[in-house]
Protein backbone atom coordinates (compact mmCIF):
# COMPACT_ATOMS: atom_id res chain seq x y z
CA UNK A 1 0.00 0.00 0.00
CA UNK A 2 1.85 3.03 -0.66
CA UNK A 3 0.23 6.98 -1.20
CA UNK A 4 -0.91 8.14 -4.79
CA UNK A 5 0.94 11.59 -5.69
CA UNK A 6 -0.84 13.40 -7.67
CA UNK A 7 0.69 16.72 -9.61
CA UNK A 8 -2.05 19.46 -8.83
CA UNK A 9 -2.25 23.24 -9.13
CA UNK A 10 -0.25 23.86 -5.94
CA UNK A 11 2.94 23.42 -7.81
CA UNK A 12 5.21 20.58 -9.05
CA UNK A 13 6.33 19.81 -5.12
CA UNK A 14 2.65 19.32 -3.98
CA UNK A 15 0.77 16.23 -3.86
CA UNK A 16 -2.67 14.28 -2.33
CA UNK A 17 -2.81 11.41 -0.31
CA UNK A 18 -5.86 9.44 -1.47
CA UNK A 19 -7.05 8.02 1.52
CA UNK A 20 -9.12 5.17 0.40
CA UNK A 21 -5.14 3.73 -0.29
CA UNK A 22 -4.71 3.67 3.63
CA UNK A 23 -6.25 2.90 6.65
CA UNK A 24 -5.84 5.23 9.12
CA UNK A 25 -2.94 6.65 10.02
CA UNK A 26 -1.11 3.37 11.50
CA UNK A 27 -1.91 2.00 8.24
CA UNK A 28 0.05 4.80 6.69
CA UNK A 29 3.18 4.75 9.09
CA UNK A 30 3.63 1.40 8.70
CA UNK A 31 3.33 2.54 4.83
CA UNK A 32 6.47 4.55 5.29
CA UNK A 33 8.53 2.65 7.45
CA UNK A 34 8.51 -0.34 4.59
CA UNK A 35 9.41 2.38 2.07
CA UNK A 36 12.63 3.67 4.36
CA UNK A 37 13.14 0.12 4.93
CA UNK A 38 13.81 1.01 8.52
CA UNK A 39 13.37 -1.61 12.01
CA UNK A 40 10.40 -1.22 13.56
CA UNK A 41 12.21 -1.58 16.33
CA UNK A 42 14.28 1.09 15.79
CA UNK A 43 12.16 4.22 14.28
CA UNK A 44 14.14 7.37 13.38
CA UNK A 45 11.55 9.19 14.59
CA UNK A 46 12.31 12.46 12.92
CA UNK A 47 13.08 11.34 9.57
CA UNK A 48 9.68 9.13 9.53
CA UNK A 49 7.66 12.16 11.13
CA UNK A 50 8.84 14.56 8.73
CA UNK A 51 7.66 12.47 5.56
CA UNK A 52 4.07 11.65 7.42
CA UNK A 53 3.93 15.42 7.93
CA UNK A 54 4.61 15.89 4.37
CA UNK A 55 2.09 13.38 3.29
CA UNK A 56 -0.95 14.70 5.53
CA UNK A 57 0.24 18.05 4.44
CA UNK A 58 -2.80 19.05 1.54
CA UNK A 59 -5.55 16.66 3.32
CA UNK A 60 -8.77 18.40 4.45
CA UNK A 61 -9.16 18.93 7.81
CA UNK A 62 -12.58 17.24 8.68
CA UNK A 63 -10.66 13.76 7.05
CA UNK A 64 -7.47 14.76 8.80
CA UNK A 65 -7.98 14.98 12.41
CA UNK A 66 -6.28 10.87 13.08
CA UNK A 67 -3.80 11.72 10.97
CA UNK A 68 -2.56 15.19 12.94
CA UNK A 69 -2.96 12.93 16.45
CA UNK A 70 -0.39 10.16 15.13
CA UNK A 71 1.61 13.56 13.59
CA UNK A 72 1.02 14.97 17.64
CA UNK A 73 2.40 11.70 19.09
CA UNK A 74 5.48 11.29 17.09
CA UNK A 75 6.51 14.85 17.78
CA UNK A 76 6.86 14.56 21.13
CA UNK A 77 8.41 10.99 21.16
CA UNK A 78 10.86 12.77 19.26
CA UNK A 79 11.06 15.57 21.90
CA UNK A 80 10.94 12.59 25.10
CA UNK A 81 14.17 11.38 23.41
CA UNK A 82 15.47 14.44 23.54
CA UNK A 83 15.37 14.94 27.03
CA UNK A 84 18.54 14.22 28.77
CA UNK A 85 19.16 11.22 30.98
CA UNK A 86 21.24 10.08 33.57
CA UNK A 87 23.52 6.96 32.28
CA UNK A 88 22.68 4.81 35.61
CA UNK A 89 18.91 5.72 34.63
CA UNK A 90 17.81 1.88 34.77
CA UNK A 91 14.60 2.85 34.99
CA UNK A 92 14.20 4.90 31.64
CA UNK A 93 11.79 3.65 28.76
CA UNK A 94 12.05 4.22 25.40
CA UNK A 95 9.04 6.48 24.27
CA UNK A 96 8.80 4.67 21.44
CA UNK A 97 7.77 1.14 22.76
CA UNK A 98 4.06 1.96 22.89
CA UNK A 99 4.02 2.95 19.49
CA UNK A 100 6.12 0.02 18.25
CA UNK A 101 3.57 -2.40 19.97
CA UNK A 102 0.75 -0.68 18.40
CA UNK A 103 2.58 -1.36 14.76
CA UNK A 104 2.85 -4.55 15.66
CA UNK A 105 -0.68 -5.67 16.13
CA UNK A 106 -1.91 -3.79 13.31
CA UNK A 107 0.84 -5.46 11.39
CA UNK A 108 -0.84 -8.70 12.35
CA UNK A 109 -4.33 -7.90 11.76
CA UNK A 110 -3.02 -6.43 8.17
CA UNK A 111 -1.36 -9.68 7.60
CA UNK A 112 -4.83 -11.31 8.32
CA UNK A 113 -6.52 -9.61 5.98
CA UNK A 114 -4.57 -9.48 2.97
CA UNK A 115 -4.57 -13.25 3.23
CA UNK A 116 -8.54 -13.58 3.43
CA UNK A 117 -8.68 -10.89 0.25
CA UNK A 118 -6.25 -13.20 -1.49
CA UNK A 119 -8.52 -16.17 -0.61
CA UNK A 120 -11.44 -14.42 -1.84
CA UNK A 121 -10.07 -13.24 -4.98
CA UNK A 122 -8.75 -17.19 -5.80
CA UNK A 123 -12.42 -18.42 -4.67
CA UNK A 124 -13.84 -15.65 -7.09
CA UNK A 125 -11.37 -16.77 -9.83
CA UNK A 126 -12.29 -20.50 -9.87
CA UNK A 127 -16.11 -19.84 -9.23
CA UNK A 128 -17.60 -17.60 -11.28
CA UNK A 129 -21.08 -16.49 -10.05
CA UNK A 130 -23.27 -18.53 -12.75
CA UNK A 131 -20.86 -21.60 -11.75
CA UNK A 132 -22.32 -25.35 -11.30
CA UNK A 133 -20.37 -28.02 -9.88
CA UNK A 134 -20.17 -30.78 -12.52
CA UNK A 135 -22.78 -32.65 -11.18
CA UNK A 136 -22.85 -36.71 -11.73
CA UNK A 137 -24.59 -39.48 -13.89
CA UNK A 138 -28.78 -38.80 -13.06
CA UNK A 139 -30.02 -41.20 -10.60
CA UNK A 140 -31.95 -44.39 -11.28
CA UNK A 141 -35.48 -43.96 -11.85
CA UNK A 142 -37.78 -45.33 -8.90
CA UNK A 143 -39.19 -48.84 -9.74
CA UNK A 144 -43.02 -48.63 -11.67
CA UNK A 145 -44.84 -51.82 -12.51
CA UNK A 146 -47.92 -51.72 -13.50
CA UNK A 147 -50.93 -54.22 -11.86
CA UNK A 148 -50.34 -57.06 -14.23
CA UNK A 149 -46.99 -57.27 -14.23
CA UNK A 150 -47.06 -57.32 -9.77
CA UNK A 151 -49.52 -60.16 -10.00
CA UNK A 152 -47.22 -62.10 -12.50
CA UNK A 153 -44.42 -61.57 -9.58
CA UNK A 154 -46.57 -62.53 -7.15
CA UNK A 155 -47.92 -65.61 -9.00
CA UNK A 156 -44.06 -66.63 -10.51
CA UNK A 157 -42.93 -66.65 -5.83
CA UNK A 158 -46.48 -68.78 -5.31
CA UNK A 159 -45.22 -71.24 -7.44
CA UNK A 160 -42.17 -71.95 -6.21
CA UNK A 161 -43.04 -71.98 -3.01
CA UNK A 162 -43.75 -75.05 -0.78
CA UNK A 163 -47.09 -76.55 -0.14
CA UNK A 164 -48.27 -75.97 3.30
CA UNK A 165 -48.91 -78.52 5.28
CA UNK A 166 -52.73 -79.64 5.74
CA UNK A 167 -53.76 -81.59 9.36
CA UNK A 168 -56.92 -82.70 9.51
CA UNK A 169 -58.74 -81.95 12.75
CA UNK A 170 -61.31 -84.46 14.40
CA UNK A 171 -63.47 -82.67 16.44
CA UNK A 172 -64.44 -85.00 19.55
CA UNK A 173 -66.88 -84.16 22.18
CA UNK A 174 -66.15 -83.99 25.98
CA UNK A 175 -66.97 -86.41 28.59
CA UNK A 176 -67.89 -84.82 31.78
CA UNK A 177 -69.90 -87.79 33.42
CA UNK A 178 -67.07 -90.63 32.51
CA UNK A 179 -64.62 -88.02 34.26
CA UNK A 180 -66.59 -87.45 37.49
CA UNK A 181 -67.41 -91.15 37.49
CA UNK A 182 -63.27 -91.79 37.23
CA UNK A 183 -62.57 -88.91 40.15
CA UNK A 184 -65.17 -90.32 42.30
CA UNK A 185 -63.69 -93.88 41.97
CA UNK A 186 -60.15 -92.78 42.42
CA UNK A 187 -61.28 -90.83 46.05
CA UNK A 188 -62.75 -93.81 46.81
CA UNK A 189 -59.47 -95.97 47.00
CA UNK A 190 -57.65 -92.43 48.17
CA UNK A 191 -58.84 -89.93 50.52
CA UNK A 192 -55.88 -87.28 48.94
CA UNK A 193 -55.13 -86.92 45.13
CA UNK A 194 -52.97 -85.17 42.83
CA UNK A 195 -53.61 -83.19 39.52
CA UNK A 196 -51.12 -85.49 38.16
CA UNK A 197 -53.22 -88.50 39.50
CA UNK A 198 -55.95 -88.13 37.58
CA UNK A 199 -54.45 -87.32 34.29
CA UNK A 200 -52.44 -89.73 32.03
CA UNK A 201 -49.05 -88.64 30.74
CA UNK A 202 -50.18 -88.50 27.38
CA UNK A 203 -53.69 -87.42 27.77
CA UNK A 204 -55.42 -85.69 24.93
CA UNK A 205 -56.67 -82.25 25.06
CA UNK A 206 -60.32 -83.39 25.07
CA UNK A 207 -59.25 -85.77 28.42
CA UNK A 208 -57.86 -83.02 30.40
CA UNK A 209 -60.55 -80.53 29.72
CA UNK A 210 -62.98 -83.18 30.87
CA UNK A 211 -61.53 -84.03 33.76
CA UNK A 212 -60.71 -80.31 34.80
CA UNK A 213 -64.62 -79.87 34.37
CA UNK A 214 -65.52 -83.08 36.38
CA UNK A 215 -63.30 -81.05 39.28
CA UNK A 216 -65.23 -77.84 39.02
CA UNK A 217 -69.02 -79.80 39.62
CA UNK A 218 -67.87 -81.86 42.31
CA UNK A 219 -66.51 -78.89 43.99
CA UNK A 220 -69.39 -77.13 43.08
CA UNK A 221 -71.68 -79.47 44.96
CA UNK A 222 -69.75 -79.92 48.31
CA UNK A 223 -68.24 -83.47 47.41
CA UNK A 224 -64.61 -82.73 47.28
CA UNK A 225 -62.06 -79.70 48.09
CA UNK A 226 -59.39 -78.46 45.99
CA UNK A 227 -56.35 -76.79 47.37
CA UNK A 228 -53.07 -75.09 45.90
CA UNK A 229 -50.35 -74.99 48.70
CA UNK A 230 -48.30 -72.20 47.30
CA UNK A 231 -48.11 -70.63 43.46
CA UNK A 232 -47.43 -73.36 40.95
CA UNK A 233 -47.83 -75.69 43.31
CA UNK A 234 -49.38 -79.12 42.17
CA UNK A 235 -53.31 -78.84 42.95
CA UNK A 236 -54.53 -81.51 45.99
CA UNK A 237 -58.05 -82.67 45.91
CA UNK A 238 -59.86 -84.57 48.70
CA UNK A 239 -62.61 -85.69 49.95
CA UNK A 240 -65.25 -83.50 51.86
CA UNK A 241 -66.56 -85.34 54.32
CA UNK A 242 -69.59 -82.73 55.01
CA UNK A 243 -70.60 -83.83 51.46
CA UNK A 244 -70.84 -86.84 51.69
CA UNK A 245 -72.97 -86.91 54.84
CA UNK A 246 -75.37 -84.72 52.61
Amino acid sequence: MTATMLSSERGPSSFDVELEAYQGPLDLLLSLIRDEKVDIYDIPVARIAQQFLARIRHLPLDEAADYLEMAARLVRIKAQMLLPRSENDDLWEDPRAELVRRLLEYQQVREVVDHLDTMAESRRGRFARAYLPESGPPPAPPLALSLVELMTAVDRVLRVTRQPTLHEVIARSLDVPGAIATVRSALLLRQTLRWRDLIAPHAEPWQVLSVLLALLELAKVGELKLAQPKPFADVEISRDAAGEAA
